[in-house]
């Protein structure tokens, strides 16, 4: 059996999906292949802290006591710091229009997203992936500061709001484990990424 637990944060990988859930690609999307992995270039994700994983669904009565509960559906948050994305691929996650002359603006349209956040086991054979096809993101706060002996870093703290995937029983969530029979990569990214699938220059997806 496989170790369970779980440890560190690997990566993350983000897509832009349009209207029906596809994969943007090209100057338009994150990547020519549409994907962007976070790697030690951009300095990494730093955090994903993910919440309401799960609801809790309405307590039924019968005969003096609880005798069931309703299941609820659940649209988890993530609460993310990457330590450096690239300006333009924080834009574009943010839904901000350019306007070909360095200004972004936010738009009032819903933007789609989709995001994986990949953790490890415990002895680090295999890893979990908190797979959300569809979602928006948000930066709730910038706190900038001056330098004094020290510079005053300010990371890319974003939020991320999922929403229901039909596919997936209307909810919000689906989680990978790479130690399952039949498990592959390149499937699951298809089908998380509105069907990515990996260019010759990016066989990996990194």
């Amino acid at each position: 059996m496989a170790q369970g637990g779980q440890v560190g944060l690997k990566h993350t990988y983000m897509a832009l999906v349009d209207e029906n859930n596809e994969i943007i690609t090209g100057d338009t999307g994150l990547a020519e292949d549409g994907l962007y992995t976070s790697n030690a270039k951009d300095l990494g994700t730093s955090s994903a802290n993910i919440t309401n994983m799960a609801q809790a669904g309405k307590q039924i009565y019968g005969d003096n006591g609880m005798v069931d509960q309703s299941k609820a559906k659940s649209f988890p948050q993530v609460a993310g710091v990457w330590n450096g994305l690239p300006f333009e691929t924080k834009q574009k996650l943010l839904g901000r229009e350019g306007d070909g002359n360095g200004g972004w603006v936010d738009t009032t349209s819903t933007h789609k997203v989709a995001l994986i956040v990949e953790t490890e086991t415990l002895d680090r054979a295999n890893s979990i992936f908190y797979s959300f096809s569809n979602g928006e993101f948000i930066e709730p706060a910038s706190n900038i500061q001056t330098d004094n002996n020290e510079e005053q870093r300010v990371t890319d703290a974003l939020t991320y709001q999922s929403f229901g995937d039909d596919r997936w029983n209307g909810q919000g969530m689906k989680v990978f484990f790479s130690g399952a029979e039949g498990f592959k990569k390149e499937d699951m990214l298809s089908e998380v990424l509105g069907g990515y699938s990996a260019s010759s220059t990016n066989p990996e997806g990194e």
